[in-house]
């Protein structure tokens, strides 16, 4: 009986400690999963939530598995043009579009390195990346102000880093710096300037549409504010 009250106690503990082991992709990566593909992730510590780990191979340890994708766009399925509240606990399906939630970013980049890439796709095919050594997400109580620096690679180029230091902004909740709110200019919500060089959560227009400057899902430095992308995605990983 006193050693069932004893594991009784301890299961919690134990649980707990695989929750906090299992906080991103990178930590299943090293326990040995190496596919690519939907996995629960413990950004609080208790509550699990769903994530697509890329667990990519390369020839260094940058570029070796264990990427959490935090946002993703592949086929104009999921409508991101939300309030506030959807952007912070997170939508959309994990199998194709969704955004992780902007809670679950802060959880899991608090007081920890992560790096970020940024990989994109047009309608031609044509495939280009973005990568960051440093990747962050403020509390709420900051209006999740991002932090992001140390481009340096990919031939996508640089359209991140003017949105560093910047506060989300949706449709219902104004943050930016410009004189109009930027997610209803350009349908989206995103960590807004006045108003962006990218816009990876606007409409998914299907390529190149002029029509209105800067509502698709775009990345400037490559493209321009006028190509939508026929696939883009977030991805972070711990850096030890």
């Amino acid at each position: 009986m006193a050693m069932m009250v004893f594991l009784a106690a301890l299961l919690p503990v134990v649980l707990m400690s695989k929750c906090l082991d299992e906080m991103d992709c990178s930590a299943i990566y090293k326990s040995g999963q190496t596919v690519s593909g939907i996995y629960s992730i413990y950004p609080t510590g208790d509550v699990h939530v769903f994530v697509y780990c890329e667990m990519i191979s390369g020839g260094t340890d940058e570029d070796n598995g264990g990427w959490t994708v935090i946002q993703r766009r592949m086929n104009g399925s999921v409508n991101f043009y939300r309030p506030w509240d959807q952007y912070k606990k997170g939508f959309g399906n994990v199998e194709s579009e969704y955004w992780l939630g902007l809670e679950n970013m802060y959880q899991i980049t608090d007081n920890r390195n992560y790096m970020l890439r940024v990989d994109l796709e047009d309608f031609q095919a044509n495939k280009e990346f973005a990568q960051y050594s440093s990747f962050s997400v403020g509390p709420e109580s900051d209006n999740y102000k991002l932090r992001v620096s140390g481009y340096k690679k990919g031939g996508a180029g640089d359209s991140l880093s003017e949105h560093d230091g910047k506060k989300f902004t949706t449709l219902d909740k104004d943050n930016d710096e410009s004189d109009v709110n930027c997610a209803k200019l350009c349908l989206g919500a995103f960590w807004y300037k006045k108003c962006m060089k990218t816009n990876p959560n606007g409409v998914y227009i299907w390529g190149q549409d002029d029509t209105h400057t800067c509502i698709g899902n775009v990345w400037s430095d490559w493209k321009g504010n006028d190509v939508g992308m026929k696939s883009i995605s977030m991805k972070i990983k711990h850096v030890s």
